[in-house]
């Protein structure tokens, strides 16, 4: 394309708004800038994808900057200019194939980069050759996902659930966000349909193909309009071709596929007394938010619930899925996962002549006395019950839901070893910091046509309860498989907290004061995440502050579309090991509480703290002890080497700190931290803080303490007298590994495939990048 002086006043602004986006060094860099990429990444996409001409100059734009960031060696500007990048390749109108050539040829050499470059570069280079053999082939297949489009040849399904925690979204804060995802499937003032939903995939693949020296795209979107309902066949004969030539894979006959689509333009913009433009600008074709839907996380509110009746709803209204649909029962919904299933043992022989006296006779059975002459019991006489025997359910799982769960368990063997883990539950062979990126099993990966994208709004609460949810659901799905086997679960999390002050995650450690503890910690491992999700907090205090001013004004669909960047290019996922806690009560009729925490516990001597309070001011050097209750400790400490210790110790202490969370960037090690609430002066062998695996805490005298998981108080327990923490073992494992013992006469040595699968369960939290060392 010849530049012209429009366009290089264009291409002069975009340079300058890209540049914006990339990090500055550490010493000239703001301590508030950070927190505006985000604002300033989402009003470029807004500027350029309504223009076409703007769209193409920015593509070249940003890869002349990866090329010069490649070239200056300058990695910390890839990932932010690649993401941005292919975000606005898969809304151009039409990119020419030498620009795609550079795209992809930038990619293939990212592979020879360290992780996670060359994660980004294996993913965008297969993406980068498909759209190149194919133009518009993601545009389509992301439409047609997102808007539960019916078709025969993309059976794939996708849902984004945006959670709320009821404590931080109150009042204006929570009307923000649910209006604007309310708005969010409407565009230029009302509600897209099916029919606007096929019009664009069809203007956008033609465009796409042709170009504008082949295609009017003013003309074609006119045309499109015009047609209404009758856009339907040359939707699905759009869709067909662009599919036969993704399976083709480029090898097909070369020109088949703009010819095809040539002949389709021609059959929808010609005339009978006009032949068609075949030159002309092209028009935009946005691309749409996905299909949202806005939850509060109360206690009523249930995951498996949700997702079933989501998945229920897509099967019944897609013509492709009804063997599914068969699968799929009513009881499923209203079974409850705690309710416990009590075995009962027959002792009659299960024939109706055996049945004693007392039993209700079969209907089957005939009475002369009650019947007439055919035989027939008399209409007057009712009829007496029929016996019932409730149904069985199977005990043991099938072959295929055993390797289900396997392959959601095994590790990569190429990022940590061949020896697994060693045994060590929640514990990675080779390194003890945690897994990031995604991996490949032995098996062959499952294909799932849903995929449910749950986004958590809250701080490390509602990251407990998504936990809790999440091992909750494994135990289901372990009990009965049913949507493991279906539908995909990505996890995405944006902190927002009720005081949004920014915390800087680079200068300053994760504080003990902190409420988004983990949300920090991503903004610390992924810059990208930090600028454009973790400043989404303050922003969206901000509006709401605007809205109660000004209530009638024109709001935009930032949140949305802020969630829709996340959930299409966030795909690096971040492990986070799930820790199982059993608490005991000092009250003998109470019984022991299991349940699991992911970010941090919490242990309090309430009668200690406030005498600790008043009592620390007045210590003495020398002889002055602070007040608190003597527990004793057994846990297993961590070590660099891998050869965990077994130790135990008794100290006098007030309270403890257990945070599952690197406390900074230094000490990110996948493991329990303590930290105890003040210093010891007089036990010198007791180090003020501890890493460890797992733990026994255990009060020696009659005092007992609280505990509070993920700091919500409404996880509080009182009157506790003993806590054992460890890493949480997977269902899907014990299930694999209690069939093996069967089949191995009892051993509990792993073997064959446990021994390669993951024992702990984690929560795997979707970033831009994942970890970057």
């Amino acid at each position: 394309m010849e530049p012209t002086a429009g366009s290089a006043v264009t291409e002069t602004e975009l340079r300058n708004s890209v540049k914006a986006l990339l990090p500055k060094g550490k010493d000239s860099q703001p301590p508030d800038q950070g927190y505006s990429i985000g604002m300033l990444r989402w009003t470029l996409h807004q500027k350029v994808q309504n223009n076409p001409a703007k769209s193409l100059i920015l593509v070249q734009v940003l890869v002349n900057e990866l090329e010069k960031a490649e070239k200056w060696d300058c990695h910390k500007h890839i990932i932010p200019l690649l993401h941005t990048l292919m975000y606005a390749v898969i809304q151009t109108a039409y990119i020419p194939d030498e620009l795609y050539k550079r795209v992809y040829n930038f990619c293939k050499r990212l592979l020879t980069f360290p992780q996670p470059y060359c994660t980004l570069g294996l993913n965008y280079t297969r993406q980068t050759k498909a759209e190149r053999s194919t133009p518009g082939l993601m545009y389509q297949r992301m439409v047609i996902s997102e808007q539960r489009l019916r078709n025969e040849y993309h059976p794939f399904h996708e849902r984004v659930f945006v959670l709320a925690d009821p404590e931080v979204f109150s009042g204006s804060l929570a009307q923000v966000v649910s209006g604007d995802i309310e708005a969010s499937s409407s565009g230029s003032g009302r509600v897209l349909s099916v029919v606007d939903h096929m019009c664009n995939v069809v203007r956008h693949s033609i465009q796409a193909a042709l170009g504008k020296e082949q295609c009017h795209g003013g003309k074609l979107a006119q045309a499109l309009k015009d047609m209404g309902q009758e856009v339907e066949p040359y939707f699905h004969e759009v869709l067909a071709t662009l599919e036969q030539s993704a399976e083709e894979g480029g090898r097909g006959e070369a020109g088949a596929l703009r010819g095809r689509l040539q002949q389709l333009y021609n059959e929808i913009v010609a005339t009978p007394d006009s032949e068609p433009l075949s030159r002309g600008s092209l028009c935009d074709s946005p691309l749409p938010n996905p299909g949202m839907s806005f939850h509060m996380w109360t206690e009523d509110l249930d995951i498996w619930q949700v997702l079933g009746k989501w998945f229920r709803s897509t099967v019944s209204s897609s013509s492709s899925s009804s063997m599914e649909q068969e699968d799929f029962e009513l009881g499923d919904l209203a079974s409850d996962p705690t309710t416990p299933r009590f075995s009962v043992v027959s002792t009659d022989s299960g024939i109706e002549k055996d049945l004693p006296p007392s039993a209700d006779p079969s209907p089957t059975t005939t009475d002369p006395a009650s019947t007439g002459a055919s035989g027939e019991r008399c209409k007057n006489e009712p009829e007496l019950p029929r016996l019932k025997r409730s149904k069985g359910f199977k005990m043991k799982p099938s072959v295929n839901d055993s390797l289900v769960q396997m392959q959601d368990t095994l590790e990569d063997q190429a990022s940590f070893g061949g020896g697994g883990n060693g045994g060590r539950i929640g514990r990675t062979g080779g390194t003890l910091q945690r897994r990031s990126g995604m991996y490949t099993s032995f098996c062959k990966p499952q294909l799932r046509h849903y995929t449910a994208r749950i986004v958590a709004l809250g701080d490390d609460r509602i990251l407990g309860q998504l936990a809790k949810a999440c091992y909750a659901f494994r135990i289901r799905e372990t009990r009965k498989l049913f949507l493991t086997k279906k539908v995909s679960l990505q996890f995405y999390y944006i902190p927002v907290c009720v005081d949004p002050t920014p915390i800087s995650p680079v200068k300053e450690k994760l504080s003990k004061g902190n409420p988004c503890t983990l949300g920090s910690y991503l903004g610390m491992v992924d810059p990208w995440y930090d600028s454009n999700i973790r400043s989404l907090g303050p922003v969206l205090t901000n509006l709401a502050k605007m809205q109660q001013a000004n209530p009638k004004q024109t709001k935009e669909s930032f949140v949305s579309d802020v969630i829709s960047y996340y959930v299409r290019v966030g795909r690096q996922p971040v492990h986070f090991t799930i820790y199982f806690v059993k608490i005991c009560f000092c009250s003998t009729t109470a019984q022991p509480v299991e349940d699991v925490f992911v970010t941090n516990l919490q242990v309090d001597f309430p009668e200690f703290q406030h005498m600790a309070a008043s009592v620390k001011g007045k210590q003495k050097k020398n002889s002055g002890e602070m007040p608190g209750a003597v527990v004793s400790m057994n846990y297993r400490k961590v070590t660099l080497s891998g050869r965990d210790v077994d130790k135990g110790l008794s100290v006098m202490m007030t309270g403890a700190q257990i945070s599952a969370v690197p406390p900074n960037e230094a000490e990110d090690l996948n493991c329990l931290t303590l930290v105890l609430n003040e210093s010891q002066t007089k036990s010198k062998n007791v180090k003020p803080t501890i890493r460890m695996c797992s733990i026994k805490i255990r009060t020696l005298e009659r005092k007992s303490f609280s505990v509070t998981l993920d700091k919500d108080s409404r996880r509080r327990f009182r009157d506790v007298q003993s806590v054992e923490i460890s890493p949480c073992l997977d269902p899907g494992y014990s299930l694999h590994k209690s069939m093996d013992s069967i089949l191995n006469l009892g051993e509990e040595k792993d073997a064959g495939l446990s021994k390669y699968m993951s024992k702990g369960l984690s929560l795997p939290i979707n970033t831009f990048a994942g970890i970057i060392n």
